[in-house]
């Protein structure tokens, strides 16, 4: 099968209204696909669902361990955060402890998404900074390897010694020769792969514990990272920290722009990866908490399932009409 195929439905009362179609894998440690759904082979961008592999470097350099770098930091390294003050506060640590500032960030300002600092920023007519930028944590981990290598200051370009490394940790743990890039919200290059590329990264990650090689120990602490501070990885109330709290420490979950997400499985040593092709985050979310109801992270009674996969559709007056539904084909 090589088109995508419906995953998730919309139901207002009685009626289908809406269908969500995409790709889905799950791979194990070897490469192999387990279980498919579309076309695996689909070429996609993993967006900010890559970020784990964009932060490899940052640890096996060594520039993780030279600067002093905690769980706390890798973790934000792999996070799309919503720029609440724990984010921001930390992000502002790390890159001061490197003797830079917000100006040395290439991520571009970006209201946060967190309401309170919203909210803080408005009161006080003050405008957000590079730190509120939900890609903020990734940045000043290039910025610590940029340091660490003595690079140009320009991190973000396709040729900087740091998005080469990029680059190789990516076709290393896919797989695959990426095809190109495409430039990211957070204007750092976003490597393209296949969905089969995705998950069987994935797996790599989810296995790395198993391994002892400088690259797998790297790979196993940034999922450890993820798994040990959820909040700093999205935030309150995005579907990341909820479902990896909800896993309580079986998986990492990690989501992209355009509605890709993917889950790190150490347990099973499965790699996921799923991609709706409409680019609606409803979707993707409800769709991954299928899957992982599926392979038995999830509990369908779990009242964290409950916000994604069946979830209701509520009016503006609270009243419900309908529900985000997976198709049956995701619940094997």
């Amino acid at each position: 099968m090589t088109s995508p195929i419906p995953m998730v439905e919309i139901w207002r009362g009685p009626l289908l209204e809406s269908l969500h179609s995409g790709h889905a894998v799950i791979c194990d440690a070897k490469g192999n696909i387990r279980r498919s759904w579309g076309n695996p082979q689909a070429t996609i961008y993993p967006r900010s669902s890559a970020k784990m592999i964009q932060a490899l470097p940052l640890v096996t350099s060594g520039a993780a361990a030279k600067f002093g770098l905690g769980s706390e930091q890798l973790a934000l390294a792999c996070a799309s955060h919503n720029g609440a003050e724990m984010h921001t506060r930390r992000v502002n640590d790390w890159i001061k402890q490197l003797g830079l500032s917000d100006q040395d960030l290439r991520c571009g300002t970006q209201l946060p998404n967190d309401i309170p600092a919203r909210n803080a920023l408005i009161k006080t007519n003050h405008a957000p900074c590079q730190a509120h930028n939900n890609c903020s944590g990734k940045h000043a981990g290039f910025l610590t390897l940029t340091k660490h290598l003595g690079a140009t200051p320009e991190y973000i370009d396709p040729d900087h010694p740091v998005q080469k490394a990029a680059l190789d940790a990516f076709e290393y743990v896919t797989d695959e020769t990426s095809p190109g890039f495409g430039i990211d919200g957070c204007s750092a290059p976003n490597f393209a792969t296949s969905l089969h590329g995705l998950a069987r990264a994935m797996a790599w990650f989810a296995s790395a514990h198993q391994r002892t090689d400088p690259a797998s120990r790297a790979a196993n602490s940034l999922v450890n990272a993820m798994i040990t501070h959820p909040e700093l990885v999205a935030g309150e109330p995005r579907a990341c920290t909820n479902l990896m709290r909800a896993m309580r420490g079986k998986a990492a979950v990690k989501t992209g722009a355009e509605a890709v997400f993917v889950a790190i499985i150490p347990e099973q040593k499965l790699g996921v990866a799923l991609k709706i092709t409409d680019g609606a985050t409803r979707a993707s979310e409800c769709a991954i908490t299928a899957l992982l109801v599926s392979l038995g992270l999830l509990h369908r009674s779990d009242p964290m399932v409950a916000q994604y996969m069946n979830a209701p559709l509520l009016n503006r007056r609270k009243i419900n009409c309908g529900s985000i539904r997976p198709t049956e084909t995701l619940l094997f």
